[in-house]
């Protein structure tokens, strides 16, 4: 018996030591610590935690890269109406509200898409494999504002495109 948390490790060589002294033969014996348990445990968590972390990152990034490329074809498509508008009097700031409205659009129906399946998915797992989930409205809150503003931010550059083009090159443009 030990009196301390600290002392426990050191007790587990001390007995090591002692018992393959008694155990020549062989090793007939096995130390376990259930305090290793728990750091191996607790780094094994660590690592997962990591890993998802880094597949989350590299998830909103593709995710950022597909609304940036899906905007910049709309800005393309639509560079006639930008000429239209900035011909008529609209202002640079008028064309980035206007894209950027649309990427935000499109962002929180994308967000909101991921809350409903972050939602139903661990309620399926739970309900089949009988493994308690929980889900926190503070992690759907958050999830869905990096959803938000990994949106607008791979939306900013496509609106200041569009608000940047020639309204007179953009008329000509069939």
């Amino acid at each position: 018996k030990v009196r301390s948390a600290e002392q426990v490790l050191p007790m587990r060589d001390i007995l090591d030591a002692l018992l393959t002294r008694l155990h020549k033969a062989k090793k007939d014996y096995h130390i376990i610590v259930p305090l290793e348990m728990l750091r191996h445990a607790a780094a094994t968590r660590r690592i997962f935690s990591i890993v998802l972390g880094s597949i989350a990152a590299i998830s909103l990034l593709v995710g950022g890269i597909g609304i940036m490329n899906i905007m910049l074809a709309t800005v393309s498509e639509r560079t006639r109406e930008i000429g239209i508008r900035r011909a008529l009097g609209a202002q640079k700031r008028d064309i980035v509200i206007q894209f950027l409205s649309e990427t935000l659009l499109l962002t929180l129906a994308g967000g909101t898409i991921g809350i409903v399946l972050g939602s139903v998915i661990p309620f399926l797992v739970t309900y089949f494999s009988r493994q308690p989930t929980a889900i926190t409205g503070i992690s759907l809150i958050l999830a869905f504002g990096i959803s938000a503003a990994v949106g607008i931010t791979f939306g900013l550059y496509p609106a200041y495109r569009a608000a940047n083009m020639d309204p007179i090159e953009s008329l000509r443009h069939e």
